[in-house]
């Protein structure tokens, strides 16, 4: 399975933030979308950043409450790994798991098409292995029968 079978079931939006936006915005944002990390860019098609509750978290231990109001651009990570929609999705999960990252933005001749995070990885592998198991276990009633 690639990318972009995922993203046919899963949709292409994206949320992001602005890098100029405060830490409170960002966590308004993630708050209100339930989601754990979102895509910084001033545009909302080119990648500027990416920045998670994780990068929160540290930069608060580090700087205390003043980081919240703080330009978000002031934690994200800037060097942001990316895929493409024939991205298959085992070596993206390689990716993810060697580079100990979640999330990773869908690009397109340089503008974001979606985002796919670990969860997603994860489940579209365990509906792989769930039909997987139903065509077995349907082979061998057929075969024992």
């Amino acid at each position: 399975m690639h990318v972009s079978d995922l993203l046919r079931t899963k949709g292409s939006s994206v949320v992001t933030v602005r890098p100029d936006d405060d830490v409170r915005t960002l966590l308004s944002v993630l708050a209100q979308h339930h989601i754990g990390a979102v895509v910084v860019s001033a545009d909302g098609a080119a990648i500027d950043g990416i920045v998670s509750e994780r990068d929160v978290a540290r930069a608060l231990d580090r700087d205390g409450a003043a980081v919240l109001s703080g330009a978000v651009s002031s934690i994200m990570t800037a060097d942001v790994r990316i895929c493409e929609p024939d991205t298959h999705l085992d070596e993206l999960s390689q990716v993810m798991t060697e580079g100990r990252f979640r999330h990773v933005p869908v690009v397109v001749d340089g503008r974001m098409v979606g985002i796919v995070s670990i969860g997603d990885v994860v489940k579209s592998r365990i509906t792989e292995l769930e039909v997987e198991r139903d065509s077995l276990s349907s082979y061998i009633r057929t075969a024992v029968t």
